[in-house]
This record gives C-alpha cells, sequence and structure tokens, in this order.
C-alpha cells in the first residue's frame, strides 16, 4: 500500500513539474491569462511554491493583480516566514502604489532583524536587485548603526550611490574604504578615473580631499589622493604644492614632488616642472633624487627655451655649459651620456654646428658603456642630423641598422617611421605607404598613430591626383623645415595656395606650418592670422581645435594678452569639449582667472 501511494505520488510530481513547464513557456510567450491560471492550481501544493514563485509573483505584478499578490504572500509568511517572502511583500506595497504603507513596513523589517549585519546586507541586495535603491542604502545604513562599525560595507555603499547618480555620497564612500585599506589605493584611484569625468566632479573631489587633510593631517592616502586629483585636472602647480607638503610630512625615501616634477616635464609645464626640480635639489642633496633631478631641472630649462620665439642663442649656449657641468660632476653615470646626446642636437639644430653634433654623437655610439638602446636612439638622432646636412642616404644607413636591431621594440618602429618619413620627403609615396601599413600595427600608441596620420594625408591627396603633385611640394617644403632652412620653407608655404588652390584638402595643412613657422621668427600676430584662417575655412577639420588652442596659447605666452587669452580659452571649452586640449585650455582659463594663487619661486 505505502508502495502504491509512493508512486502515485511520483507520478503527481511528474504531472506537476510538466505543468510548470507549460506555464513558463506561456509566461514567454506573453500568454499571461493561461500562465496565472495553471500557476494558481500548481500553487495550492507547497511543494510546487519554491519552482514557481518567483514567475508567479512577478506575473501578478505585471498583471497588476495586487491584492492577489498580497494574500498569495500572507499565506506563503504564515506557512514559511523566510526573509524573502517578506521582502517580496514589501515589493507588492511599492508596485501597488501604496508607498507610505511600503515605507513603514519595510524600515519595521530591517529593524526587526537587530544586529544581525548578515541579514540587513541580504535585503539590502534584494532589493537594490528590484531597483529599490534607496531602501537597499537604508538596510546597509541599519547594519552600520547595530554593529555601529561605520565603515561597514564601504564598496557596497558606493556602488549604489553610483548607481542611484549621488557622485558625492559615492566618492564618500570610496574614501572611507581606502582608508581602512590604503594599500587598494590604485584601485580607487582607477575608479575615480572612470566614473569622474566631469570637471565639476573633479573639482567637488578636490575640495572634499582638501577638508579630509586639513582634518587628517596624518593621513598619507588622503595627501596623495589630493596630488592626484590635482594631477587629473593639469593643475601641476597644486601638484607641486601638495607633493611638497607630502615630502615634508612624511619624509620617504622616495620624493613624491620628484615624480610631479617629470609629470610636469612630460606635459610641458614647465615652469611647475622647474620650481619641483629645485624643491627636490635643496631637500634631498646627497639622496638618489638629488642628480635625476639636477639633470630634471636642465631638462626643464631647455624645453622652456625651445619653446621661447624666437630661440636665443646664447641661452642654447648656456644650457649646453649646464649639461657639461652635469657631466663633469656625474661623469660615470649613465645619465652623462643623455646629456652629451642632448648637447649635440642643441649644436645641431640651434647653433648650426652640425659637425661638433655629429662628434658627441659618435662618442656615444662608440662607447662600450652605452646601453644598446641609447646608442639605437643616438643613431636615430645621428640620422636627422644627417638629413640636416642633405645626406639622405647616411641618414637611411642608420634608421635601416636600428630597425634592425631593435626589431619589434619601439626605437625599432620609430626608426621604420623615420624611413617613411624619408621616402615621403622624397615623393616616394608608394615606399612610405608600404612602411607605414606595418606601423599603424605598432605596439606604441604614438608611433601608431603618427604612422595613421601620415598614411591618410598620403592617402587624401594622391586619391584625385595620382601624380601627387601638390603633396610632392608640400613634402619638399616639410623637408626643408627639417633641415631648418625656415626662410625658404616660408616663402614656398606662402606661394602654395596660389600655386594649388584647388588641392583644398591639403591647404589647412599649409597653412598650419606657415603658423608655426611664423611663430619660430617671432611674428605673432601673424601667425594668429593664418590660425584664423583655419578656423573661418576649415572649422569643420581636424586641425581646428589644435589652431584654436593654439591662438590661445600665443596671446597668453608671447603677446602677453590676458584677456584675449581668455576668451579664446574660454570659447574653445564651448565649441571643443571633446578636445585632447580641452583640460589644458580649462587649467589654462582657470589659472588666468586666478583660481591658482602663485608663489615666489627662484626663477630657472
Amino acid at each position: 500500500m505505502l508502495f502504491t501511494c509512493v508512486i502515485l505520488s511520483t507520478a503527481g510530481f511528474a504531472q506537476d513539474l510538466q505543468e510548470i513547464q507549460i506555464a513558463n513557456e506561456y509566461v514567454v510567450k506573453g500568454q499571461k491569462d493561461k500562465a496565472l491560471t495553471l500557476y494558481q492550481q500548481l500553487a495550492k501544493k507547497n511543494e510546487n511554491v519554491p519552482l514557481i514563485h518567483t514567475n508567479y509573483l512577478n506575473l501578478q505584478l505585471d498583471m497588476g493583480h495586487f491584492e492577489t499578490a498580497e494574500d498569495y504572500l500572507e499565506k506563503l509568511i504564515k506557512r514559511d516566514g523566510r526573509l524573502t517572502y517578506r521582502l517580496d511583500l514589501g515589493v507588492v506595497y511599492v508596485r501597488s502604489g501604496d508607498l507610505a504603507r511600503a515605507d513603514k513596513y519595510l524600515k519595521a523589517l530591517m529593524k526587526s532583524q537587530g544586529d544581525d549585519a548578515y541579514k540587513l546586507k541580504t535585503i539590502s541586495d534584494y532589493l537594490a536587485a528590484r531597483n529599490l535603491i534607496d531602501y537597499s542604502v537604508q538596510a546597509l545604513q541599519e547594519a552600520r548603526s547595530a554593529t555601529g562599525n561605520t565603515n561597514l560595507y564601504t564598496l557596497e555603499l558606493a556602488n549604489l550611490y553610483r548607481i542611484s547618480g549621488k557622485r558625492d555620497a559615492m566618492v564618500e564612500e570610496y574614501l572611507n574604504y581606502v582608508t581602512q585599506t590604503p594599500a587598494n589605493i590604485s584601485y580607487v584611484k582607477n575608479l575615480m578615473q572612470i566614473l569622474l569625468t566631469k570637471p565639476e566632479e573633479l573639482e567637488s573631489l578636490e575640495k572634499l580631499l582638501y577638508d579630509r587633510v586639513q582634518r587628517n593631517q596624518n593621513s598619507e592616502v588622503y595627501a596623495d589622493l589630493l596630488i592626484w586629483v590635482n594631477l587629473q585636472q593639469k593643475n601641476f602647480y597644486g601638484a607641486f604644492i601638495q607633493a611638497r607638503a607630502y615630502d615634508k610630512r612624511f619624509k620617504k625615501e622616495q620624493s613624491k614632488t620628484l615624480e610631479i616634477a617629470q609629470i610636469a616635464l612630460n606635459n610641458s609645464d614647465y615652469e611647475n616642472a622647474g620650481r619641483s626640480f629645485q624643491f627636490v635639489i635643496k631637500e634631498y642633496a646627497n639622496t638618489p633624487n638629488e642628480l635625476p633631478a639636477r639633470l630634471g631641472l636642465v631638462q626643464a630649462r631647455e624645453a622652456k627655451i625651445k619653446s621661447s620665439y624666437p630661440v636665443n642663442r646664447d641661452s642654447v649656449s648656456y644650457l649646453i655649459s649646464e649639461y657639461n657641468q652635469f657631466r663633469n660632476a656625474y661623469p660615470e653615470n649613465p645619465n652623462s651620456y643623455d646629456a652629451i646626446l642632448r648637447q649635440s642636437l642643441l649644436y645641431a639644430y640651434y647653433l648650426d654646428q652640425k659637425d661638433s653634433a655629429i662628434a658627441l654623437i659618435n662618442q656615444i655610439i662608440v662607447n662600450n658603456k652605452v646601453t644598446p638602446t641609447l646608442k639605437a636612439k643616438a643613431k636615430i638622432e645621428l640620422g636627422d642630423i644627417y638629413i640636416l646636412k642633405e645626406e639622405a642616404w647616411e641618414a637611411t644607413l642608420l634608421y635601416s641598422q636600428v630597425e634592425k636591431s631593435q626589431r619589434e621594440a619601439p626605437l625599432g618602429y620609430e626608426a621604420k617611421l623615420r624611413n617613411a618619413k624619408l621616402s615621403y620627403y622624397k615623393g616616394e609615396f608608394l615606399l612610405a605607404q608600404e612602411h607605414l601599413d606595418i606601423l599603424k600595427q605598432a605596439t606604441s600608441r604614438e608611433i601608431a598613430n603618427d604612422a595613421m596620420e601620415l598614411s591618410m594625408l598620403i592617402k587624401e591627396n594622391t586619391t584625385f591626383d595620382s601624380a601627387g603633385t601638390a603633396l610632392k611640394e608640400f613634402a619638399s617644403i616639410e623637408l626643408l623645415l627639417a633641415q631648418n632652412k625656415n626662410d625658404e620653407a616660408l616663402e614656398r608655404i606662402q606661394k602654395f595656395p596660389e600655386a594649388f588652390a584647388t588641392s583644398r584638402s591639403i591647404l589647412d595643412d599649409v597653412y598650419w606650418l606657415e603658423a608655426n613657422v611664423l611663430m619660430k621668427r617671432g611674428s605673432f600676430e601673424q601667425a594668429v592670422s593664418v590660425l584664423e584662417k583655419i578656423n573661418t575655412d576649415y572649422g569643420d577639420d581636424i586641425l581646428s581645435d589644435d589652431a584654436y588652442f593654439l591662438q590661445g596659447e600665443i596671446y597668453e605666452r608671447s603677446l602677453k594678452n590676458k584677456d584675449k587669452a581668455m576668451e579664446i580659452y574660454r570659447e574653445f571649452l564651448n565649441r571643443f569639449p571633446g578636445s585632447v586640449y580641452a583640460a589644458e585650455a580649462r587649467k589654462r582659463y582657470r589659472l588666468l582667472r586666478g583660481d591658482f594663487a602663485e608663489i615666489e619661486t627662484p626663477k630657472f
């Protein structure tokens, strides 16, 4: 008899499983009434409820059967008071529009869990999955209150605040998290870099961090993040101030200011790079930080002199003497060879002493103490100097040597790019394209981008002119510029628009060259006029944001017209918000407006 009952029970359950499957298929097909009827029958057996509950409840809610859903859940809770069923009832109240009842019910449910943080976390996860974010947050806050741990569930709360768009609260939680686990500061920086993309969001974070640093002056984490947020805004002056304070307070073996100095130098902020290097030289004398700071200071001075048009030859001679001093002070240091290379380039490009430059570079190439990488770099620079001397064959031999010795390395790709440019200068566009097609796949993004840019220039200007007549003239002008024959190049540039009036696709590039040559000659007003042509006639082309930003830079740095520079930077941000120059333009505008207080620093 018992055996017969078991068989019947098993057969009945199998029948129910089949009907559950049919009901689920009705849901998928959108046949809600049929599905509801089947679920109602199936729900009469307790053993079916776990298998149909989610679909059955969601179906009732979708069809607006709120009273039926409430009755169903109340019966379930009486029989089995599990937490998820009780939470389901709260969701029914919300979906039915009875928000006051839902609010009272859900808050009471949270309170009823006492100090059980695990159950409160379960409540939070459940509510978050149903997009009831505010209640999900309340559950985690209740867990904090119940346990007395104000730092409980920081990452979970940060994520909930992110979903609900509460940026300030999100940042607060990430800061709480990183103070507990300082080793994860890079993780938090990466998250904030992704999530905080608007200028006002970074400014808000900066203010928050200033406040926290003031209240927690011994917190290395907050000090580090404050430096980081200044860097994100390209405010290298602010980063220097905070790094200087960091170094003085925490006295680490590795200077944070030295790191900021190098970043500022790489971003062409020579003033703040210089003042940062000077601080390191003074405060970290006789430590491993001093040598790179001394070399960096000379490099910052060099970059500043080379960007101040027209370049002063006396300043270049002084730079060469500074590199000599560095070499004499650190004769055995590998950086002394880099100093020699830099000296050689100053001789070649600014003092027109090409033979002196070649002699210096050859010292590097034959020196057994010099690394293969620096030797390869020296050969590339020597190739460029041979182009300067109009000895293209010597140049291509050197580039090819580096291609072979540095195969699949960045310098190897750089040498191949130089060979491609040499072919381009000579009007051998098909040969240039062969090189460029390989370089588009280069691991270095900068080299790949340069290759893509030159490749596009060639394709655009040979598509409708297979001979590439205008492009050949343009390439020969670029060769003159590479050979420092600026006057001859400018003369041909200024004849170009009339001679090749139909070659509109390349005229903006011609104007761009003209503006840059005029700048080097110190003809800043003329340069601005040419840049305005690009903005007027080629406002939708790729060089438009470059031209607009350079106008602002000329007004700021060369013409010393602060108001006009501010006007251009402000308009730039309106016209080109997605430009790679946007962050720099914003920083320049704020600097000119006086947002960052200046300090007295020795000139360098």
